[in-house]
């Protein structure tokens, strides 16, 4: 039996109670293909904070380097200011253990309300593909003269060509592995940011090159905008920069029908990798038996694609996709569902 040790961090809010769903799904489709999952539960987030002071201990990353993949409910506590824990706990996780990729399908599944008029689940199946540790994000700027009339602030989008070209690199592979259009678009904005953007282009054509089966092209990020809402069916893989992708994963998010249903991944290919639903912590549902755990569900198969176990995540995506389209869930939104929490794991987890 094949065996792999996953840390789970439930963190706040609502998140312990997606990821004890996320659990029972997950459990459910590994005992019907002979996959064994060992858990490890680590309890960083805002609780622990408020209580210690801690954030993420020094020996943490070196812990979690050990193990398969990293299971993580939700962080962000009402009592601790944003930011905090964002920045010290996820933030850290994903450039200490160098998850370059944040890999965010958008899919419509059955019986799933999108804001797009005659769209359904044939147009809206894509995979936006974000760079996860470079661009704005770094860190690197400042601000002379605070304050004054004269303040002047600076923050810089910096990428290196071996940052660019993994990411590519990687984003061919899924392309290639996801078969379907065999399209991959890089999506930036070159005629503005032509420094980076040509960086961009030029890998992306030169990786292009090594993939000759992969149709590639590329558009400005304003006219992705534009038509992920117009003709979402157009994509297949997006791949972009990292403040791009932080914000077109959002509205890929709300065309699938809103962040009960997104889930995403922080991957690093060769090391260790976080999956996580994409909606937050909602402290204001915390205990209620409200909240929609089918993104956290959806994150588990996920986790179970990126370990190759694709006969798992195959098994989640059709019980979610079987669960949906009976009609027994009216809604995605918390406490409109016509079921509580814990009954939609019950019900995914009888379909697996």
């Amino acid at each position: 039996m094949k065996s792999y040790k996953i840390a789970v961090i439930p963190g706040d809010g609502t998140g312990p109670e997606v990821i004890r769903e996320g659990i029972k799904v997950l459990d459910a489709a590994c005992q019907k293909y002979g996959v064994k999952l060992e858990y490890i539960h680590y309890d960083f987030g805002g609780a622990r904070y408020l209580k210690t002071g801690e954030l993420l201990p020094a020996s943490a990353l070196e812990e979690l380097r050990k193990f398969d993949a990293i299971f993580l409910g939700a962080i962000g506590h009402p009592d601790v200011k944003p930011g905090i824990l964002e920045k010290a706990i996820l933030l850290t996780i994903r450039f200490e253990l160098d998850q370059y990729i944040n890999l965010r399908p958008v899919k419509l599944y059955p019986n799933v309300y999108t804001p797009i008029k005659d769209k359904g689940p044939q147009e809206i199946d894509f995979v936006i593909i974000r760079e996860n540790t470079g661009s704005i994000y770094t860190g690197i700027g400042g601000t002379v003269a605070k304050g004054t009339p004269d303040e002047v602030t600076t923050q810089v989008m910096l990428y290196t060509r071996k940052m660019v070209e993994r990411c590519e690199r990687y984003a061919y592979q899924y392309t290639q592995k996801r078969n379907k259009r065999n399209t991959l678009t890089l999506a930036h904005k070159t005629n503005v940011l032509t420094e980076c953007g040509d960086l961009w282009m030029r890998v992306h054509e030169e990786v292009g090159k090594e993939y000759p089966n992969i149709k590639h092209d590329y558009a400005n990020v304003d006219a992705v905008t534009m038509w992920m809402i117009k003709n979402p069916e157009w994509f297949d893989v997006i791949v972009t920069e990292n403040m791009f992708g932080d914000i077109i994963t959002d509205l890929g998010a709300m065309i699938q029908g809103g962040m009960g249903i997104a889930a995403g991944g922080n991957i690093n290919p060769e090391g260790v990798s976080m999956f996580e639903p994409i909606g937050g912590s909602a402290p204001k549902y915390t205990g209620k038996n409200m909240i929609n755990p089918l993104a956290a569900i959806c994150s588990g198969g996920m986790m179970m694609e990126t370990l190759g176990e694709e006969r798992v995540a195959r098994a989640i995506d059709m019980a979610v996709h079987t669960a949906l389209e009976s009609g027994k869930i009216v809604s995605l939104a918390a406490g409109q569902m016509g079921m509580g929490t814990a009954e939609v794991g019950d019900l995914v987890a009888s379909l697996v």
